[in-house]
Formats: C-alpha cells, structure tokens, sequence
C-alpha cells in the first residue's frame, strides 16, 4: 500500500486543484510547500502525450516573489551574477540567484513587469526569506512579498492553437521568453511564450486565485478536440532536454558555472551581485566539476530518488542525480555532476544503481 499525503494548513491546495484531482492526478510531490501532480495516466503514457498533443499543466508552485518599489531593479541586480542592464519591461530571463559564497540558491525565471516591479518566478527553495533578508539588510526602497499569482503552463505542439482559441491570434506574436498582458473574463494576467519542457508552449500568470478554475475549464473545453489533457512536468521528457531540477541536480553547494550556466552569468559586469566576488575566480579559472549528459547502458533503471554514485576503477567520479528510461530513445537518460578529469564526451564509466553497477558514457549533449 502506498503512503498518503497528509493535508494541513503548511501543504497548500492550489487554485486549479479542483480540477487537477478530477482530471485523475495519480501522484503528487510538496513543491514551496504545495502540491505539485506528478502522474496523470503513467509517467510514459503522459510522456508520449506531452510530445504529440497539448496539455494543462497546474504549475501555481512556481510561486512569485514580487520587487515593488525604486530599488526594484537594484535589487533584482544584486541576487544574479547575470547582467540585467539591458533587460526591458516585457522580457523574461533565466537567471542563476546565488549567496555571498556564489552558491546557487534557486534558477528562477525573472519577469520584468516595470522598471520598478519584478516577478521572481521561482523553482523549490524559500528564496523569499533570503530576498526580504537583503532587502531589509540594505535599507533598500522596495517592498518584497508573495502576490496571488499561479502559474499555469500550456504545453506541446498544439499549444499555441489553443492559446489562440482563449486568448486571440494575437498569443502567437509572444518571441520566446517574452510576456504581453491578455484579457480574460474582464482581468488582464500576463502570458509568457515559455515553460519546463522543451515541446514548445505558454506560461500563464493567473493573478487571482478566484480566477483559477474558470481559466482551467476554459482551456479544457477550448481543447476538446486537440485531445487535451492534464499533465505535469515529465521527468523522461526533462532530462532528454537538459532541464535541470533545483534541489535535485543541483543546490547551494553548486556555483552556476557547475551546472553548466556560466552562460548565463556575466560576472564581470554583473556590478552589485553579492556572489560576484566569489564567483569571478570560478568564472576565470573554470569549474573542476560540471553537469554532463549520462547515457546509461543496460535494463531500465529505478527511480532516482538520491545520487548514485559514478566510478572509475574504483575511485567516485561523480553522481547521477537524475535518471529514467526513454522510450524514444531507447536508453536511459540522465543527468550527472562529473570531475572534469572525466567529463570528455565518449568517456565510459560505471553507475552504482540500486539495481546494481551499469555502465554508462559521458555525452556531448543531451538527447533532445
């Protein structure tokens, strides 16, 4: 038999919960201390749907932590090592957020709303507290708080006809990572050409929890006949294309630059970041660690719920962090933190699975 969640006042309910459990959710995760559905038919059979239809994707978890005020943009600077200089009103970024020790505390997608207002839309860490903490610290001009906004993720290759059937033609102007606001029922909320899969789709920000389920059932019956259904983040789906998952692939103990984001970072430049120090010998010297491509040879592994071990006769080289058999692509996926002294593409090493000891090859890049 399975164990329950317990429900509580400290796991909350999300406005689109309705209709996630009469869709037939099968499992759930606690994300920012909310449900987050993990398993709507079978991870595959979501898997296989995510790729050729469209889904609705309850994603309110991704909690927005809101900067308000003449130091907004101060702010946002000093918690990224990435340059946001010339970021403009309407623009979404991908930006690491690091500690005074360059350590990665959450790899949120900030939402520029303003000059002087900022949505930090944030994965599975109480970012809020460490920002209010800064802020306060600083005597900054700016208020920081948790606004009534959940996210909800249109994805797959027919989203953007579904989006079109809601919202108007219109949707389909938005650049990838760009947001515009859209009317619905007499609110404007704002929708992002984005999300966690690399299928292609929307993110849109409900502010409102009243307005939740009325959006839900809009979707769904505007989607009857391009075979819409609830779905959820896909873990095959993921790790074929090198989406990381804070607090799974990586953590504070991990500089941007292990995770392979230095991309994303412009140290150099990024003035005010408090990690930027930290962060500038990592930046010239480079990481002696680094996220890699896993390809896992041999039978379908478990489920990945802590760090495997990788080996090199005898000596660990590594982790998997994450991992799951790919149906399209006929071997197990994975994601890995790898010593750079073993980290070359084509590199054969040994994974401590709880199935046993599977050989595996260090890839170039990732599956999709």
């Amino acid at each position: 038999m399975s164990a329950l969640i317990s429900p509580s006042r400290r796991l909350r309910r999300t406005p689109f919960s309705e209709g996630v459990e009469a869709a037939g959710a099968k499992a759930y995760t606690v994300y920012n201390r909310m449900l987050l559905p993990t398993v709507f038919r079978s991870v595959e059979e979501d898997y296989h749907h995510l790729k050729s239809a469209v889904q609705i994707w309850d994603v309110s978890v991704e909690r927005q932590v809101e900067l308000r005020g003449p130091d907004a943009g101060r702010l946002m600077q000093m918690l990224t090592p990435r340059d946001l200089r010339g970021m403009l009103p309407g623009q979404c970024y991908y930006v690491p957020i690091v500690d005074e020790t360059g350590g990665m505390l959450n790899d949120p997608v900030a939402v520029k709303l303003a000059e002087d207002r900022w949505w930090i839309s944030i994965a599975d860490s109480d970012l809020l507290l460490w920002v209010k903490g800064v802020a306060w610290g600083l005597r900054l001009d700016v208020l920081v708080d948790e606004p009534d906004v959940s996210p909800l993720a249109v994805q797959g290759p027919k989203a953007e006809a579904l989006m079109t059937r809601v919202f108007g033609d219109s949707v389909t102007d938005l650049r990838f990572f760009r947001f515009g606001w859209f009317e619905f029922e007499g609110r404007s909320h704002v929708v992002a050409r984005s999300g966690y899969s690399k299928q292609g789709g929307f993110e849109i920000y409900v502010e409102g929890s009243d307005a939740g389920m009325p959006m839900w059932n809009a979707l769904m019956e505007a989607g009857r006949d391009l075979d819409v259904h609830a779905g959820c983040p896909n873990l095959i789906e993921r790790i074929e294309g090198g989406l990381l998952s804070y607090g799974n692939d990586m953590d504070k103990n991990n500089t941007p630059h292990e995770c392979g984001l230095g991309r994303f970072c412009n140290t150099e430049t990024a003035i005010g970041c408090v990690g930027r120090d930290a962060l500038l010998r990592v930046s010239r010297e480079g990481p002696v660690r680094q996220i890699r491509p896993i390809e896992i040879h041999g039978d379908a592994v478990p489920s990945c719920d802590r760090p495997w071990p990788i080996m090199d006769d005898g000596e660990q080289v590594g982790q998997v962090t994450s991992a799951a058999w790919s149906p399209d692509f006929d071997v197990n996926v994975g994601i890995g933190m790898v010593r750079m002294t073993h980290w070359k593409a084509g590199t054969d090493l040994d994974v401590v699975t709880p199935a046993g000891v599977q050989v595996a090859t260090v890839r170039e890049v990732f599956w999709n």
